[in-house]
């Protein structure tokens, strides 16, 4: 029954998912860690993390993730293929519109419509985040210094930075990891 669920959940936000892997993350987040609890929050952004630094998709590699901790590597399987096989068909489709009736303004007016929604989405995610790696909380704080990590403000400031100086992701993930590890065992 695991199984299933995970292929249906995965199946529901692969075809609502407008926008690309940052913009399914609130998504799955609300399946995997609001509505099931399969993972906490502090898993689900280890879950983000990872799948930013593996080669592939971000909401591919979510789903392969998150489907693994839920219920092993048939859950991994069954996630990732729920997550890739809406958006197989979806894709076939809104190719062929695309290529027959692409010069027409309602298919532009549509596009342009669903451009603001998928920045909504990515920003939801980015508060999310943002609290959980600076306050260690999934909502907003009540009182915001009682739990401000200031380790947690520093990496994210630096990774901000080294983002804007155009340093590689990979590069910054690396420096991130360490600074943690440096800040943790010394801090």
């Amino acid at each position: 029954m695991i199984y299933f669920q995970l292929f249906l959940e995965f199946a529901k936000i692969s075809l609502v998912c407008v926008g690309g892997g940052y913009a399914s993350m609130p998504l799955i987040q609300a399946v995997v860690v609001d509505s099931y609890h399969w993972l906490t929050l502090p898993e689900f952004i280890d879950v983000f993390t990872i799948s930013q630094m593996t080669p592939g998709p971000i909401g591919v590699n979510a789903a392969t993730f998150a489907g693994m901790k839920t219920a092993g590597i048939g859950g991994a399987i069954c996630a990732t293929m729920g997550f890739v096989t809406p958006s197989l068909f979806l894709c076939i489709a809104l190719a062929k519109i695309i290529f027959k009736y692409g010069d027409l303004g309602a298919i532009h007016g549509i596009l342009n419509g669903l451009r603001p929604s998928v920045i909504a989405l990515i920003a939801a995610a980015c508060i999310s985040f943002v609290l959980m790696a600076v306050w260690n909380v999934e909502e907003m704080p009540q009182d915001f210094s009682s739990t401000f990590d200031l380790k947690g403000a520093i990496i994210l400031i630096g990774a901000l930075i080294a983002v804007r100086m155009k340093i590689g992701v990979i590069k910054v993930l690396i420096a991130a990891g360490a600074a943690g590890l440096i800040l943790g065992q010394f801090w």
